[in-house]
């Protein structure tokens, strides 16, 4: 878990999917403003990196998940991992969307599955983790039984870690900030003061700015 950890940091700070600016702060969709900005969707146009990702979520399923029955991903940022996932395990695929379609069948979920089927949930970022629950939510309501999520790379706020256990679902990552920021710190992507923003920061997202 550990060679995850650094190696997807490494990764992805290598290829600019995670920025850090403590100095030149991004505006979060929320408003927030933020020294992190990270699109993980990058990875998937760098052949080496995508069959990183690729192999290490399916190494960790097989080992924390060995009953898994199905791969799904949340949509969109997670679905061409997810497909790649199942792909490499040999399992079938489905995706969650954010919500139900206004027109069609009106599904959220779209693929074939079965009541009961053993699924893992792959997402690409957690954040406060409201909208992946959403998925494992709907999973749950259409009687599948989620084993847990596994994600490229998490904040690590409380609000997402205590959500998450309220929802009793296990949270498994690649990386994450406090991987990440330790990792650019040694790699002289940052300096020492620039940690000590990003970890004020960390602790109080909503009031940092």
């Amino acid at each position: 878990m550990e060679n995850f950890e650094k190696k997807t940091a490494e990764y992805l700070l290598q290829i600019n999917a995670i920025k850090l600016q403590p100095s030149n702060p991004f505006t979060w969709a929320s408003g927030w403003k933020s020294p992190i900005y990270c699109d993980n969707r990058k990875t998937l146009s760098f052949p080496e990196i995508r069959s990183y990702i690729r192999d290490s979520f399916a190494a960790m399923i097989k080992d924390l998940y060995p009953g898994a029955e199905m791969i799904a991903g949340v949509a969109t940022g997670a679905i061409a991992h997810g497909a790649l996932v199942a792909d490499a395990l040999g399992l079938p695929f489905i995706y969650v969307r954010s919500g139900a379609k206004e027109h069609g069948l009106g599904n959220q979920i779209e693929g074939y599955f079965k009541e009961g089927q053993k699924v893992v949930v792959i997402e690409d970022l957690i954040s406060t983790g409201g909208s992946s629950l959403n998925a494992v939510t709907a999973l749950r309501e259409s009687h599948c039984d989620v084993m847990g999520m596994v994600a490229i790379f998490t904040y690590e706020f409380k609000k997402a870690t205590d959500a998450f256990v309220s929802n009793n679902c296990r949270l498994n990552t690649l990386s994450n900030y406090s991987v990440l920021v330790d990792t650019a710190l040694k790699t002289g992507y940052i300096g020492q003061t620039e940690v000590e923003t990003l970890k004020k920061w960390r602790v109080d997202p909503a009031g940092w700015s």
